[in-house]
């Protein structure tokens, strides 16, 4: 079928009325065919798509101070959208495009999730297996856990951890990924286990080595023998430290100080498996294309489709859900996707975060379609409005201007969070003496989990040392009341207030907080 016309009536055309036909009426026809053809493409396509993404996309960089964005639409197997926008990095020329790398953080959990759905189809595994089978040493808290727990289990965050749990531990941190799956074992979680979603990161990393003990390739090289490759994903590469060596990238910002600003590569191999693949919107369009058409890319078979299935499974119900315009229910979650009902449809769906870089995958496989948009900040929201604004566009649903809603929620929250910063930097600015001898506060506290923190005193304030992030110091300012205002040496931890506590006049302990982007709970530090 070409555009809506078949073969057969494109031939009856050609042939009822060859006969009759001068050469140049002959070419008049092809050309109206063409035209026709071109008009039909036109109104399948919704004209926000046609006509207005490319405004709507300046005007929600220019809003949320996006250096850099890509956006794919796939729709009926084919690419009707694939573009970059704006640079690679803040202050230069050089412009992103369709085959610029950017991080895709937690979109990688998705690949996971497929490399040991691969493996159960060549029947290397089973999905239902214990974890102990494959890693013997693996520990958890509760003994019987450690038993029970599959690899279903560690996929679909149904362990009983609070979401991002842990995650502090690990993230940026020297631990490599056996201390991150050992000190993962050492958590007490905060639920029964079955009991509650709890997005759980580490989960990933221990499907990683299943894949590498089972495979006998560690988890990048399996991914690149069995994914990109027959998908022909020819710049994707697995790893943080690939990504920077690669060329054609787009450098991570986000807000320093309130305004945008490029930060380091950070590199996050020792969590890989959940979300250390860097992509571009050419590669990922391949991977939608088979997503959306039973594992076929270019006519081939390159992922079973049985696998694809297996990672659509329904494993956990990770929330009720509420839009502000059309019909929707639930949130699930399966083996890297999350599933969410829309408007009589099934949305299969991921986001990432990672240092600098937020994305969104999106598909709808009852309408054939498919959205990526990959952003070079960790700073906004526009990554979910355009999506979608692109969904409702295609279900014939009103232009809602999601990016000025989601645009003005921001602002309120940014401001509430500013004043709260310049609040206590104020009370910081008084150099206040507290109760205590600043001396006092300093030395050395442990969690029994994470390892040991250091507190070294520096003329009137305190700087902070961990054992497991040697690159990282915090710097804490006495606001009053026996609590320091924490302003992290890298701003994506945040800037927060650790209230120390006392007994009988002597320091015990400390509760240290990062940014809820990394981990929401705290830690408990208990003065040696």
């Amino acid at each position: 079928m070409i555009n809506g016309y078949s073969d057969l009536e494109i031939f009856l055309v050609l042939n009822v009325n060859l006969k009759g036909f001068s050469m140049k009426k002959l070419y008049f026809l092809i050309f109206f065919l063409i035209i026709t053809s071109f008009n039909l493409f036109s109104q399948n396509t919704p004209s926000f798509v046609s006509d207005s993404i490319d405004s709507y996309i300046h005007r929600g960089m220019n809003n949320w101070q996006i250096p850099g964005v890509a956006v794919l639409i796939v729709k009926d197997g084919k690419v009707i959208f694939e573009k970059g926008f704006g640079v690679k990095e803040l202050g230069k020329d050089d412009l992103v495009d369709e085959n610029t790398l950017f991080m895709i953080g937690s979109n990688t959990k998705a690949f996971t999730g497929t490399a040991l759905a691969v493996l159960e189809y060549d029947e290397k595994l089973k999905l239902d297996d214990k974890v102990i089978k494959y890693l013997p040493d693996f520990k958890m808290k509760d003994e019987w856990v450690t038993k029970e727990l599959n690899l279903q289990d560690i996929v679909s965050h149904r362990m009983g951890l609070e979401t991002f749990q842990g995650d502090f531990m690990y993230w940026t941190s020297d631990l490599n990924a056996d201390e991150v799956i050992e000190k993962f074992g050492m958590i007490s979680p905060k639920y029964n286990f079955r009991t509650k979603y709890g997005y759980t990161n580490a989960g990933y990393a221990i499907a990683g080595k299943v894949i590498e003990k089972v495979s006998g390739l560690s988890w990048g090289e399996f991914l690149k023998e069995k994914i990109f490759k027959p998908l022909e994903m020819n710049r994707t590469v697995p790893l943080s430290e690939e990504f920077v060596k690669s060329d054609n990238i787009a450098k991570p910002h986000t807000y320093v100080d309130g305004k945008i600003s490029l930060i380091p590569f950070q590199n996050i191999d020792n969590l890989a498996p959940c979300g250390s693949i860097g992509s571009s919107v050419n590669d990922l369009s391949h991977w939608v294309i088979a997503q959306l058409d039973s594992g076929k890319y270019d006519g081939v078979i390159a992922i079973p489709f049985s696998a694809i299935q297996k990672t659509r499974q329904l494993l956990s119900i990770e929330r009720r859900v509420r839009h502000p315009y059309n019909k929707t229910h639930y949130s699930l979650y399966g083996m890297g996707w999350a599933f969410q009902d829309y408007e009589g449809r099934e949305i299969v769906m991921h986001t990432g975060g990672v240092n600098g870089f937020v994305t969104s995958v999106t598909l709808m496989p009852e309408e054939k379609l498919g959205i990526v948009v990959l952003t070079n900040t960790d700073q906004n929201a526009f990554f979910q409005s355009l999506k979608w604004e692109i969904l409702d566009a295609y279900l014939g649903l009103p232009y809602r201007n999601y990016d000025s809603t989601f645009f003005a929620s921001n602002q309120k929250r940014k401001s509430d969070q500013d004043s709260l910063i310049i609040t206590m930097k104020d009370s910081a600015k008084l150099n206040l003496s507290p109760e205590n001898d600043l001396q006092n506060f300093a030395g050395r506290y442990e969690n029994e989990v994470y390892g040991y923190a250091d507190l070294v005193r520096k003329d009137n304030f305190l700087e902070l040392t961990l054992e497991h992030h040697s690159r990282l110091r915090g710097k804490l300012e006495y606001i009053g009341n026996n609590r320091f205002f924490c302003t992290y040496s890298d701003p994506t931890y945040g800037k927060k207030v650790f209230p120390f506590f006392i007994e009988d006049g002597k320091i015990t302990s400390f509760d240290l907080f990062v940014d809820d982007f990394i981990e929401y709970l705290p830690y408990k530090f208990v003065k040696k």
